[in-house]
């Protein structure tokens, strides 16, 4: 579904991700590990269109998209989800997920905001409330609310599980096991590794802007000189 190979992004004269290669099959969860730094965040930028590749190659659903305006590639059918949430705080929980409305896409369940709702409780009882009043957990639910409005066929998430409370912790493990089995396919960034081991078929690790790992959860785990080395502080 999503294949990145060869990938370089520079920040000025800075280069940031040297020859990044990763691939996520349809309706797959993948995590993309490292440290704070590492280029987790850059990747998935790349991915989505804010960055501009200075070379390498980005295939969704094998049509290159490398390069193309995030408005495009949304279109296709990638969602993105980023760190800093960006929820619209005037506006409440309902109008926020209009704003993300797009058409159903033939072959994938359609989301509405009943079943959102059924997904994501807390927002159903916080439906006319300005998302700005909201709290930090809340706000990381609704974005994701927000996305899925656009039927996305992949998503993508920005350090999801990053300063949430251990109980809302649990609900996003549980939000992405159920995009899983609704069949979406999903490239998330991650320094949690307990998170990553609840919700994902495979890890890639990278660090310094390269990929050191790529291997089933499984076998990470089973791995602890390869945690030891590019994922403990």
């Amino acid at each position: 579904m999503l294949e990145v190979t060869r990938l370089h992004v520079f920040y000025g004269r800075a280069h940031i991700l040297a020859d990044v290669a990763l691939s996520v099959d349809k309706g797959e969860v993948v995590a993309l590990l490292g440290r704070n730094g590492a280029g987790k965040s850059t990747t998935l930028k790349s991915v989505i269109g804010l960055l501009r590749p200075a070379d390498g190659e980005i295939r969704f659903d094998g049509e290159p998209i490398a390069g193309q305006p995030s408005h495009v590639i949304c279109r296709k059918g990638i969602g993105y989800v980023p760190e800093e949430r960006r929820v619209f705080s005037d506006l409440t929980v309902l109008e926020n997920l209009e704003v993300g409305r797009q058409a159903p896409r033939t072959g994938l369940p359609s989301w509405t905001t009943d079943r959102l709702f059924d997904l994501f409780p807390n927002l159903a009882e916080l439906r006319t409330r300005p998302a700005g009043r909201m709290s930090g957990g809340e706000q990381q639910m609704l974005t994701i609310a927000r996305t899925l409005m656009g039927n996305p066929r992949a998503v993508l998430l920005d350090e999801p599980s990053e300063g949430l409370a251990p109980v809302i912790v649990e609900q996003m493990a549980a939000t992405i096991t159920e995009l899983k089995r609704a069949g979406l396919t999903v490239l998330l960034s991650e320094q949690n590794l307990r998170f990553a081991t609840r919700v994902a078929d495979r890890a890639y690790i990278i660090e310094k802007g390269r990929i050191r790992y790529e291997g089933t959860m499984d076998a990470l785990m089973a791995d602890e000189s390869v945690r030891s080395a590019y994922l403990t502080v």
